[in-house]
């Protein structure tokens, strides 16, 4: 939602190449989220390498007619498919993705405080001098 939103400000504020290239590097920032969404314990190169992947084959597609006619039809697909092919986007993607590489090693990094405290602490099989062992005479 975040990266979406900051898409949508950038749009609202800026105008020309600023928008246009920054809202190509956050593209490939949400598809970094999703990939990070959908498979959690995936390694930070991995999940730029495939957002970074799928921004650079929508990009392809574009030299194609299919894009362009969707995009006629639907608000959605301009959005998510574009519309015409631009070398410098292809640029711009691999910015978004070496961005979410950065912030998801980054965030990794960071420990969980409290994570171990909610677990139950593990117990070994009781010993002979555990009271559970012990019978009452």
């Amino acid at each position: 939602m975040v990266t979406v939103g900051a898409g949508l400000g950038l749009r609202a504020a800026t105008a020309g190449n600023v928008a246009k290239y920054g809202g190509d590097a956050l593209y490939t920032l949400l598809l970094l989220a999703l990939v990070v969404l959908l498979r959690p314990r995936v390694t930070p190169l991995r999940a730029a390498g495939s957002a970074l992947a799928v921004s650079w084959a929508v990009e392809f597609l574009q030299l194609s007619q299919v894009p362009a006619e969707l995009s006629q039809r639907s608000t959605l697909a301009r959005l998510v498919l574009g519309s015409t092919f631009n070398p410098p986007d292809l640029f711009w993607y691999a910015v978004g993705a070496a961005a979410g590489w950065l912030v998801h090693i980054a965030v990794r990094s960071f420990p969980v405080t409290g994570a171990r405290d909610r677990r139950p602490p593990r117990r070994s099989a009781p010993g002979p001098s555990d009271a559970a062992w012990r019978r009452p005479r």
